[in-house]
């Protein structure tokens, strides 16, 4: 494994990619469940890794990339997996309740399941855990923090950051 860091609108992200180049992991400064929390493995600091991930984040944040074309190889339970998936599947400048997505994949009482396993999210922004909202449209949770959920949804809806 290997990492760098990068800026962004939202502060400095740090982007973990496996031995073969896949992304495992996205994380936001002071993110919850994020290494900093967990001492998740991060590798050896290399500014040359995931340049594709740094370019199309810049495109993405630039407000001119809406879906991310990158390999993803996040660790997790299946259940876990299963809603990352089911997030990629939001369409950009969308938004899906929590218990809508439990439905999609399966299990109709399982919205608390899905927000534990969002909240788990390693590869934020690309798989877009904060187009998730209550299930009156409020926005509730963010591991990344609530500021920082409203700035990617107001970019999503036109807002440059």
């Amino acid at each position: 494994m290997k990492h760098r860091v990068v800026d962004s609108p939202l502060g400095p992200l740090t982007l973990v990619v496996d031995d073969d180049g896949a992304l495992v992991g996205l994380y936001l400064t002071g993110q919850r469940h994020g290494p900093e929390e967990t001492g998740a493995p991060l590798g050896d600091r290399d500014d040359t890794v995931a340049q594709e991930a740094v370019d199309q984040l810049a495109e993405y944040f630039a407000g001119t990339r809406t879906r991310f074309d990158l390999r993803l190889n996040p660790a997790g339970t299946d259940f876990q997996r299963r809603v990352w998936a089911a997030l990629t599947e939001i369409p950009y400048g969308a938004t899906e309740t929590y218990g809508h997505l439990a439905e999609r994949i399966g299990s109709p009482r399982g919205s608390r399941a899905v927000g534990a396993a969002t909240g788990r999210n390693p590869i934020g922004i690309v798989v877009p855990c904060h187009r998730l909202v209550g299930s009156a449209g409020g926005l509730v949770g963010y591991a990344g923090g609530l500021d920082r959920k409203r700035r990617l949804l107001d970019l999503e809806s036109g807002v440059l950051l």
